[in-house]
């Protein structure tokens, strides 16, 4: 299959991954098939560090699935369309390296279910938020009433989610679903530059890092301090942990290799 709806390049070690099936950005079943292909690659190749995602042009980031898809869809059809788009989105949230969300217009439904699998959430000022799922008669199906609530307050969640209601870039910061905004046309600048400031730091400590957050969120307070320090204990035997204390105490800037 030839992949012209979901592109990357490389650049100093970040995969910027951009969608680009106007006018909305839908996930189809092609769009979603080249995203998993990516980000398989992605896991693979080490020469990215981090992942930038967006979606091309300034209006919207991702609109949601293809609609035009569901009036023949039954139940079996509901079911693995679902199970298809969580898939990827389970992949993209379960990759080893960081990815960052640029999200630069609307991210409405499977688009907002894809911004809340990545790592962390970067807005522009014009983003807007949404998941109108029931306007059309169904609910989030790509894991929107997983995400949304461990994200921001159970009660917030049902709130957006039972009235279908857009918020802003402003009004997703303030109840945690975006970490940051940025100017407008700026928030994939924005994203690189943070993916360099965590490159920068060592790489096996972040991939625990998103290890211990990602996994122990779902877990007891006990089980996942266990696993925080079976983490924390295997981070010693690395060469990066005896640079980064070297380095610290020599006051200078570390040289971490990943080792």
């Amino acid at each position: 299959m030839s992949r012209d709806l979901v592109s990357y390049v490389v650049e100093e070690g970040i995969a910027v991954v951009t969608i680009n099936h106007p006018p909305a950005n839908a996930l189809d079943n092609k769009t979603t098939c080249e995203l998993d292909e990516v980000f398989e690659e992605l896991a693979k190749d080490e020469a990215v560090k981090t992942v930038v995602l967006t979606g091309s042009g300034e209006k919207i980031f991702v609109a949601g699935a293809d609609i035009s898809l569901f009036p023949q869809m039954g139940q079996k059809e509901g079911e693995e369309f679902s199970q298809e788009l969580q898939g990827v989105f389970d992949k993209i949230e379960g990759l080893e390296k960081v990815v960052i969300c640029a999200v630069n217009g609307m991210a409405l439904g499977g688009g907002c279910e894809l911004a809340m699998a990545c790592d962390i959430r970067i807005a522009s000022e014009s983003a807007k938020f949404g998941q109108p799922e029931v306007n059309l008669g169904v609910i989030p199906g790509a894991g929107g009433t997983q995400r949304l609530p461990r994200l921001v307050s159970k009660g917030k969640a049902k709130e957006l989610i039972f009235t279908g209601d857009m918020i802003t870039a402003s009004e997703a910061k303030e109840i945690g679903l975006v970490d940051r905004i940025a100017p407008k046309g700026e928030a994939v600048s924005e994203a690189k530059n943070m993916a360099k400031k965590i490159m920068e730091k060592g790489p096996i400590a972040i991939k625990y890092a998103k290890k211990a957050i990602d996994e122990g969120v779902n877990m007891t307070l006990n089980e996942g301090l266990k696993l925080e320090k079976k983490l924390f204990g295997e981070l010693f035997t690395t060469e990066d942990q005896k640079e980064g204390a070297k380095a610290f105490l020599e006051k200078r800037k570390a040289q971490f290799k990943g080792r």
